[in-house]
């Protein structure tokens, strides 16, 4: 059996934090996991500024509510999970995903959490585990199922070389010079042809 795991922001939505930046101003904000490997560092960086502009979690939670997936993402999402399980592995916080994960037909997503005090500040995060998305791979791996992987970032990348066939999509060019033996994909019905050629069943038939 075989189960496809999956980045969600990058991949399959937009970067939440890249839109609220947009909503806010706040160009440091822009950051991701595309910029600054270290996701501790990320995330200090992300609550210091939040703390500085007096910005809340309902901030953040009403620019989620008027995303979209990506163009093409609810096709393709429906396309795997009828040849795969499908897993999202991801590094936002379930406090900021259900609005998403409600478009995309609710598949299963493991990410982290968020600390807010009664006001709404986000105090704190909690991450599920040290590098989540590789030990998840480990862990299906203890559980005798073959993965295939896709992400777009630095924070992906441990993930790819854990499953059996890694692949990168739309990913900035600077991961993709560092990363060269993953396969680079740009487009959902490039991607999906990389999981037909990635799986070791015969998937072709629609």
């Amino acid at each position: 059996m075989e189960i496809a795991c999956l980045d969600l922001e990058g991949v399959l939505v937009p970067e939440i934090w890249i839109d609220f930046a947009n909503r806010t101003g706040i160009e440091e904000l822009k950051a991701t996991t595309r910029d600054i490997p270290d996701y501790d560092v990320l995330m200090t960086q992300r609550l210091r500024l939040l703390k500085e502009n007096g910005l809340k979690l309902q901030d953040i939670q009403a620019v989620i509510a008027d995303m979209s997936p990506l163009e093409g993402a609810v096709d393709f999402i429906d396309w795997l999970r009828e040849r795969f399980q499908v897993v999202i592995l991801s590094d936002t916080f379930y406090e900021f995903s259900a609005p998403l994960m409600k478009q995309l037909g609710y598949p299963t997503l493991f990410c982290h959490k968020l600390e807010a005090d009664a006001e709404g500040n986000v105090v704190d995060y909690h991450i599920r585990q040290k590098d989540p998305k590789k030990r998840s791979v480990m862990a299906f791996h203890d559980l005798q199922y073959r993965i295939i992987a896709a992400g777009d970032s630095y924070n992906d990348t441990t993930m790819l070389a854990e499953a059996e066939v890694g692949i990168l999509f739309h990913a900035p060019q600077n991961v993709k010079d560092e990363f060269p033996q993953f396969k680079s994909v740009d487009t959902f019905a490039d991607l999906k042809q990389a999981f037909i050629d990635a799986s070791v069943r015969d998937l072709t038939i629609d």
